[in-house]
């Protein structure tokens, strides 16, 4: 089995938009250092504060975590064929779940669930997705179609959408929306 097409672009996407945040093509540390920066930005969050610690933690675990998955040849990077190799063969299976990919999961929901109640709503998911340089209107779209019409998305409901976004080869999934585009 290799990745469809359409599971491709979506992973491209990912990689491109939420990953390799420098744009040099690859994701390494650098990346993460400055997304961690971006959202602890976003958050106001000041260095030295609970919440800016937590979040440096969190986010050089999924690094570390994804470097260990990915990096085939030890290079300290993650190239896109090797981001694409890593999403193949979890696709052959599925039950081998990813850790970095869980706590990415939930460092996201908690990010986007800034009102801390245990939901997203569409203002919330919106706040996030445009701060990577998407468009907050079609942020607001991809809520709509993701919570199919519903005002907030539960964690576990997040973690649903999040495996289907992975895992499906449907372009009207609601899982397929979970990162703020609305066509691949």
């Amino acid at each position: 089995m290799s990745i469809s097409a359409f599971r491709k672009k979506k992973l491209l996407y990912v990689f491109n938009v939420f990953f390799d945040i420098n744009n040099s093509g690859e994701i390494d540390k650098k990346d993460f250092e400055i997304a961690i920066q971006k959202i602890c930005d976003l958050r106001g969050w000041p260095a030295g504060s609970p919440k800016n610690t937590e979040t440096h933690e969190v986010m050089f675990k999924i690094w570390e975590g994804l470097r260990s998955k990915a990096d085939k040849d030890n290079d300290g990077q993650v190239s896109v064929e090797e981001w694409c190799n890593m999403w193949d063969s979890y696709a052959k299976d599925p039950s081998n779940a990813l850790e970095w990919q869980q706590r990415y999961m939930n460092f996201m929901f908690d990010l986007e669930d800034a009102s801390n109640d245990g939901a997203i709503d569409a203002s919330e998911f919106a706040i996030v997705c445009s701060s990577y340089g998407l468009d907050k209107a079609e942020c607001e779209d991809a809520f709509g179609k993701m919570s199919q019409g519903a005002t907030e998305v539960t964690r576990e409901q997040f973690a649903v959408l999040w495996q289907e976004f992975w895992q499906s080869d449907d372009p009207a999934a609601p899982g397929n929306f979970i990162f703020g585009k609305t066509n691949f």
